[in-house]
């Protein structure tokens, strides 16, 4: 049931002809008003559904989730939010909520007006057909480029009681941190003070959504947004504690879940790696690091074709803007010490390509510079990935 697990959530999909074929819009619906709290794009080129839904979500409540594939509604200026209000109003008024209730979200092709008339028709369809069955059809609605769904559920205690974190999202392409074409709903039977859950949110996509990149690209319509409906009967979590350390234990590991699902999904991902950064001065600048070395089209291209050419690595570090002494960085392939003190150091060339046959290929950079560390998932770039966005509008 994933985003339907936790008590009080329905959800349901339909194909309202959005896109040229398949489910395209999806409704997920508390049964009543919930605490909410969510985390948006940094782009500055943001789409209309970010722009409504951080207006809505401002007072940290919501009852409703409407999401559509095939049109991003971004690059689209007045008319998009006028389309993404009557979004919202429309569902509103079928759920019985008030507009400022609903959240919305977009994902698709940047620069096209919503085909208002199907989303009419589509939320009048979809609204009947709501069940708590219904979220692994909603998950399979919001695809674009994915070529799965991203599921997830977890239990966590809760006061003597069991809790329930779920989980749906979709990303594959344009995927970087802060944050990236991603879109990530998460919903809990636990009860939370606003700021708590937005707290929570913020930290869990710092250490999942936010280490993730498959190109570089951040996109104009990303948003994770967290449900609260505080079915389970204890008391709502408003401080900090051990309920707090549990609810927020659960929605990281959830988060690290859709994390690696988007990532190893990533568009035409052939492999998937874990870059880690050790002995940095900040964790900033082991970021950092590992940020470039993950998004390097030389490193990823190497990840694709199983070579193990580290000097790609090393120039990677190197162009990274941090100032270190390339004279004292080490690297690994897997557990094969290839880079002693940034220069070459015998070892054997076969275990170093069997290191990128691992599930995931592990990259370590030791740094000697102090005892900060970093980390990013990233995916190999294949020729998949120039096919699907050579042609992406066509």
């Amino acid at each position: 049931m994933s985003v339907t697990a936790p008590k009080g959530f329905r959800a349901a999909a339909t194909a309202a002809g959005i896109k040229d074929e398949g489910l395209d819009l999806a409704l997920l619906v508390a049964d009543w008003g919930c605490s909410a709290a969510a985390v948006f794009t940094t782009n500055r080129a943001q789409a209309a559904p970010v722009i409504v839904s951080r207006e809505h979500l401002a007072a940290g409540q919501a009852r409703a989730v409407v999401v559509n594939a095939g049109c991003a509604n971004a690059g689209t200026g007045e008319q998009g939010l006028r389309d993404a209000r009557e979004t919202a109003a429309l569902v509103a008024r079928e759920i019985g909520c008030r507009p400022g209730e609903v959240v919305v979200a977009s994902t698709g092709v940047i620069g096209v007006c919503l085909p208002m008339e199907k989303v009419r028709s589509g939320i009048a369809h979809v609204v009947p057909s709501l069940s708590r069955d219904g979220g692994a059809v909603a998950a399979r609605a919001i695809l674009t480029t994915d070529t799965r769904p991203k599921e997830a559920v977890v239990e966590f205690p809760l006061d003597g009681h069991r809790a329930t974190l779920g989980a749906m999202a979709k990303g594959s392409g344009m995927i970087a941190p802060n944050m990236a074409t991603l879109l990530a709903f998460f919903t809990t039977d636990a009860a939370l003070d606003p700021r708590l859950l937005h707290r929570a949110l913020r930290e869990a996509v710092g250490v999942s959504l936010n280490r993730i990149t498959v190109d570089g690209d951040t996109s104009t319509n990303d948003i994770a947004v967290v449900l609260a409906s505080g079915a389970v009967p204890v008391k709502a979590i408003m401080e900090e504690g051990r309920d707090y350390d549990a609810f927020r234990s659960a929605l990281t590991q959830v988060a690290r879940k859709i994390a690696g699902m988007i990532v190893r999904d990533g568009e035409g991902a052939t492999r998937v790696a874990e870059v880690r950064v050790e002995g940095a001065r900040v964790e900033s600048e082991a970021d950092r690091i590992a940020r470039t070395v993950a998004e390097s089209p030389l490193v990823k291209t190497a990840l694709n074709g199983g070579d193990p050419n580290w000097g790609r690595v090393l120039a990677a570090v190197g162009r990274a803007g941090v100032d270190l002494d390339m004279g004292q960085v080490d690297l690994f392939l897997g557990d094969v010490w290839v880079a002693e003190g940034g220069r070459a150091r015998d070892y054997d060339e076969a275990r170093a390509r069997q290191a990128l046959a691992e599930d995931p290929i592990r990259i370590r950079v030791r740094l000697k510079e102090g005892r900060a560390s970093g980390w990013m998932w990233t995916c190999d770039l294949s020729h998949g990935y120039v096919d699907i966005n050579a042609h992406y509008r066509s």
